[in-house]
């Protein structure tokens, strides 16, 4: 709690500086929000839980863009060896992947289709767990950790073996170079208006719904 107060302060200092100074720098390029009103009306998700949790992805998306322009105009006008640039730095990484991980949850949502047996992801499941049923075992139990953060199948892209990993907060825990197939929120917000503290319900319901075509057209080619 400290440490996000402290950042919030430093945000507001930077920009007081940046509109005190004025700005040399051209224009960023921004991202922009990706609609997933398609999800509407999906099994096991309220529309007003879907409505709050993309509000909440608008905000990582508008953040980022917000960071972006800060330090670009904080390494124009030299500040880039100060602390208030170090600290902007560092919370672009959460923002972004904030923005991407919401991205890939609900870009992996929406199928109402079980992974077909003689797909290429359930194959390659079956070959680093055993089976698919070992891996969704593994996957859920994953997400049923105690704790808040997020839930990643990766890929190896350098050896091609496929790991169930725990995403601490969004900028933690993350595996270099691995590719992301098949993301899971499990923060309180993706669940609790719906399911209260019955997270394993969630994870069942998000299980139900995922689009596996969407999932294996992430695989490397």
């Amino acid at each position: 709690m400290r440490r996000r107060m402290i950042l919030a302060a430093t945000v507001m200092m930077s920009v007081f500086i940046l509109f005190a100074c004025g700005s040399g720098v051209t224009e960023v390029k921004s991202y922009a929000a990706v609609d997933f009103g398609k999800l509407k009306g999906m099994p096991g998700f309220s529309d007003q839980l879907l409505e709050m949790h993309f509000a909440l992805y608008k905000g990582y998306v508008k953040n980022t863009n917000l960071l972006a322009e800060q330090l670009a105009k904080m390494a124009a006008q030299g500040q880039s060896g100060t602390p208030a640039f170090a600290e902007l730095k560092r919370r672009f990484g959460w923002e972004w992947n904030g923005m991407r991980l919401h991205e890939l949850y609900f870009g992996n949502l929406g199928g109402k289709e079980p992974l077909q047996k003689e797909s290429k992801l359930r194959q390659k499941l079956a070959e680093n767990f055993g089976s698919y049923e070992a891996w969704a075992a593994d996957f859920q139990a994953t997400g049923a950790m105690r704790g808040i953060g997020w839930v990643v199948l990766y890929e190896d892209p350098k050896s091609g073996r496929l790991l169930n990993v725990w995403i601490n907060e969004h900028d933690v825990g993350h595996l270099a170079g691995g590719n992301p197939l098949l993301v899971m929120d499990v923060f309180e917000h993706a669940y609790l208006p719906d399911y209260g503290l019955k997270r394993g319900d969630y994870i069942r319901a998000f299980m139900d719904n995922v689009d596996w075509a969407a999932v294996e057209k992430r695989l490397s080619k």
